[in-house]
């Protein structure tokens, strides 16, 4: 009896291990298991919130970020232009010019080839050579010298201008300031040679009575031109030749001044936004003002009763997209970004990477959209 209870001792202390190995293994099945269907718990939860948080463009009305453009590249039309000037044909440039139903129009349909002089006038100066009269060749002329100014200067701030830049920068401004001119003579009616004046102004430092001389003969001509208010609030602003309140003080103006649907309206939110980079302060909490809040309430009206046609329409498609998204009101920011179709306009266009910014903030508008709606 004693030697069954031995042998059974021993029996069980051989088991012992094997027993408990097994036991081990089954519990670290067991964990492994349960951590397995924790895992995918946990990657359905993230799959499910990738997919809450993904936004597909086409359900909204959205075009895809790569199918999009950025706002001031030539039309096919212009760029045909650009193209027989640059081969050295410049009368279908001429002619897309003069073709300008407004002043305004045509101020705008010379950048292209004012651009492609600054960098090569061998087109313009046989243009010239032919009709030395012609008001819309020496227009051309004074813009060029006005980019090729700005050109030599760079955008970079003045403290990382050299000194042969600014040399380089005056004395082809003084240049441009004397084409002006004659730009004027040509074409007394025309307020565009004042409007070229406007950038001369400020970087040969006019002074603020000088500055409004020169507006009193633009706005003589045209008092409403858009593309003389957008160059004239630059002057206007603190980095330039104004402060804040002299900047606010134009726009405020000349909004009082324009009837419904002149689209000067946006140029406000442009104010606003020279003064909050100014600052440091370009945050939602300064969109979100009251004083920005009336700015954008006066531009939504301002574009309800503006031609459709108007070429000014999606710059202020664009600043209301950009401040109604910052001012949290993405409802109808996203009714701007549907509006806009595949265009990247101001402000977007002046960001280093236009695609990024623009897509960045539409998705902004799109969320808040949706959970406003929820």
């Amino acid at each position: 009896m004693i030697g069954i209870i031995v042998f059974a001792v021993i029996g069980l202390v051989l088991l012992f291990p094997v027993v408990m190995t097994r036991l081990a293994k089954r519990k670290t099945a067991q964990v492994e298991q349960a951590r397995a269907t924790i895992a995918r718990h946990r990657a359905r939860l993230a799959e499910e919130e990738r997919a809450k948080n993904t936004i597909v463009p086409a359900d909204h009305g959205l075009l895809l970020g790569k199918d999009l453009v950025v706002f001031g590249d030539p039309g096919p039309e212009e760029a045909a232009a650009l193209d027989a000037a640059k081969a050295g044909d410049w009368r279908p440039i001429a002619a897309y010019i003069r073709a300008g139903a407004t002043h305004d129009v045509r101020g705008r349909r010379l950048y292209g080839a004012a651009s492609l002089a600054a960098e090569d006038d061998t087109w313009l100066r046989a243009w010239r050579a032919e009709d030395p009269q012609d008001p819309t060749a020496a227009l051309v002329n004074a813009n060029a010298l006005v980019f090729l100014a700005w050109n030599i200067r760079s955008s970079a701030r003045a403290s990382e201008v050299s000194r042969e830049q600014f040399d380089g920068f005056h004395r082809v401004l003084a240049q441009a300031e004397e084409a002006c001119a004659e730009a004027a003579a040509l074409a007394p009616e025309d307020p565009n040679p004042w409007s070229a004046r406007i950038p001369v102004a400020m970087g040969l430092g006019y002074p603020n009575d000088r500055f409004r001389e020169l507006w009193a003969e633009l706005t003589a001509r045209d008092p409403h031109n858009w593309g003389a208010h957008d160059r004239a609030l630059q002057y206007w602003c603190q980095k330039w030749r104004g402060s804040h309140e002299l900047m606010h003080g134009f726009i405020d103006g000349a909004i009082a001044a324009a009837p419904a649907g002149s689209l000067l309206t946006p140029l406000k939110l442009s104010a606003f936004w020279e003064q909050f980079v100014r600052d440091g302060r370009n945050t939602p909490a300064s969109w979100q003002s009251p004083e920005v809040g009336a700015a954008l309430d006066a531009t939504l009206a301002d574009l309800a009763a503006a031609d459709p046609e108007n070429i000014r329409v999606t710059f202020t498609r664009g600043w209301l997209a950009y401040a109604l998204t910052k001012a949290g009101r993405h409802t109808e920011a996203l009714a701007q970004y549907q509006a806009l179709g595949p265009v990247i306009p101001p402000p977007f266009n002046g960001f280093n990477d236009p695609r990024q910014a623009f897509v960045d903030l539409r998705i902004d508008a799109v969320r808040g959209a949706v959970a406003a709606a929820s």
